[in-house]
């Protein structure tokens, strides 16, 4: 069984904001699948697959981004699912808006969702795919360019960019990270990007 966990904030306030997309990614998966979130055994949502073909869960944790680790942490021990099976799906400022990165581990590169996972399970190996969202321009506020909602004229964009992801998860269902890593980090664009793991 693999988890599938998108990061995000709960609540109206914060849907459609960059900080979210890992929440729109296993939205997408379970669209899908035909899959519907409802209550679990951690504070959070989550959609699974049932019956003796099921691979899948999928997880939105409902504790807000800086607490996200208890809610992955307690969904891993409950169905036991070890976290080299857990995709963990955020959104990076330092990605180039339309970047996907994955990686089977690694620091959580100043992102404070992957930070409480970190200590949650008190290592950094798990799988973890970064959904660029950019930065903004020259002088913003990186906390507000995060919790803001994407342009009108990113709206295309950040729809092929989510579908990407979902792409994404669904290889590393079906296969690996590593799968997933030579399939969806490569770009057209300079290789100069700036690492974040």
């Amino acid at each position: 069984m693999k988890l599938i966990v998108g990061l995000g904030n709960p609540g109206s306030k914060y849907e459609g904001t960059r900080h979210n997309i890992g929440f729109d990614v296993v939205d997408e998966y379970a669209r899908r699948r035909g899959l519907t979130f409802g209550s679990c055994p951690a504070d959070a949502l989550m959609a699974r697959e049932r019956g003796p073909d099921a691979r899948v869960i999928l997880a939105k944790p409902l504790t807000f981004m800086n607490l996200s680790g208890g809610a992955v942490g307690t969904l891993s021990r409950y169905y036991r699912v070890d976290p080299a099976d857990i995709l963990v799906v955020v959104d990076d400022a330092n990605l180039p808006l339309g970047r996907l990165r994955a990686r089977p581990e690694g620091s959580d590169g100043g992102h404070n969702g992957l930070r409480s996972v970190i200590e949650e399970f008190g290592t950094q190996e798990f799988p973890r795919l970064r959904v660029g969202v950019g930065r903004g321009g020259l002088g913003r506020e990186l906390v507000g360019h995060v919790l803001s909602r994407f342009e009108d004229d990113e709206r295309g964009k950040i729809e092929e960019l989510v579908t990407r992801a979902a792409d994404a998860a669904e290889v590393f269902v079906e296969e690996d990270i590593l799968t997933v890593m030579n399939r969806f980090n490569a770009s057209d664009q300079s290789d100069s990007d700036p690492e974040t793991d």
